[in-house]
């Protein structure tokens, strides 16, 4: 495989593999649980960026467009599985923090660090504006279909089974609306949200890491990858936040959306500093889109499925993140163009948001 791969990639999959090794071995021989975290921490980082170049191989051969949302759809799917896990223990609080940590995370942390770094290395960084204007209707959907639920909840009284119809009827529009979404981006209106341009240049500067086949079996792999290692992770959670005196709220909407982003992050950040912002956009903007059009709504439905419908009702203090979150990544992105002081205005929110969920 090594051989497949090419020498200059060799100094990055030996660590990887080692690392993704004692992440294992630490889990299955019971090691310490601190030890385990430490080590699961540090194979995410490599398992993520062993993603993020995969992505980018498959982004050369399907587009930046298509390559964004597989990397969004690829990343997700450790949340997704972690966050399935977490249902089943009936966990219901912790995986709405987790949901609302990954929407917050892509829109602030995400987008904020790929705008901050690209924009450091080139002045203005442009994508296609028509694009910028449906995620931001997209995104208010989003909150619109988390908001009123919760509204209607706490200023009436329904009882449990309506509260189950209600939670499992939104779930079902707002999965209709997605796949309708995915049928207007990558079908019927494809060419007028590319970058055709942008394309273009990238097939004349570069060349992909792998061959076609290759590169789609690498993404497969490491997407089981970042699955596994996530659940390492998380199983080693109970210990770290105890031991650090951490609150529930912190670590699902914190702690665990950074472990399930881990790709993401990388991935993006990457993509920007190669001026493909378009990339990076659809990546931290599509992967909050498909949590809360997607995910959550999928979550809601196999909750059903373990005899326990987990409602669609998120906290006062969770609205107020992802209102606030939608509000200036919608305000930055709306006109196509970036720069690096419009990253750090989300980090600055980014944190804003972590000091006050810390402190609950």
């Amino acid at each position: 495989m090594l051989g497949v791969i090419g020498l200059g990639n060799r100094l990055f999959f030996v660590p990887l593999i080692v690392a993704f090794a004692l992440s294992g071995a630490g889990h299955y021989l019971h090691w310490n649980m601190t030890l385990q975290f430490v080590i699961s921490a540090i194979a995410i980082i490599f398992v993520a960026g062993f993603l993020g170049r995969a992505t980018e191989s498959v982004s050369h051969y399907a587009g930046q467009r298509l390559g964004g949302f597989l990397n969004a759809t690829f990343g997700n799917a450790a949340e997704l599985i972690i966050a399935i896990f977490l249902v089943r223990d009936g966990l219901f609080d912790m995986v709405k923090a987790s949901l609302t940590g990954a929407i917050i995370g892509n829109l602030l942390l995400v987008l904020g660090l790929s705008v901050f770094v690209g924009g450091l290395k080139f002045k203005t960084q442009r994508f296609n504006a028509d694009l910028a204007g449906m995620n931001g209707s997209l995104m208010l959907l989003a909150v619109i279909a988390l908001f009123v639920p919760a509204a209607f909840f706490t200023t009436h009284s329904i009882n449990a089974e309506g509260t189950k119809t209600l939670s499992l009827v939104v779930a079902g529009i707002l999965i209709v609306a997605y796949l309708l979404w995915l049928v207007f981006s990558m079908i019927t209106h494809k060419d007028m949200l590319s970058d055709e341009s942008e394309r273009a240049e990238e097939r004349e500067e570069e060349s992909p890491l792998w061959s076609k086949k290759l590169s789609i079996i690498f993404l497969v792999i490491s997407t089981v990858m970042v699955a596994l290692v996530s659940e390492w992770l998380v199983e080693t959670l109970d210990t770290f936040t105890s031991q650090f005196g951490l609150s529930e709220l912190f670590v699902g909407a914190f702690v665990i959306a950074i472990v399930g982003n881990a790709a993401e992050h990388s991935a993006a950040v990457m993509l920007a500093m190669k001026n493909k912002i378009g990339a990076a956009v659809e990546i931290a903007i599509g992967s909050s889109l498909q949590i809360a059009l997607f995910v959550a709504p999928v979550l809601v439905f196999i909750s059903s499925l373990f005899g326990n419908t987990m409602d669609i009702v998120f906290t006062t203090i969770e609205m107020v993140a992802i209102g606030v979150a939608v509000f200036i990544a919608k305000s930055i992105s709306q006109d196509g163009r970036t720069n690096w002081y419009e990253g750090l205005l989300l980090l600055v929110v980014y944190i804003i948001l972590g000091v006050s969920f810390y402190l609950v």
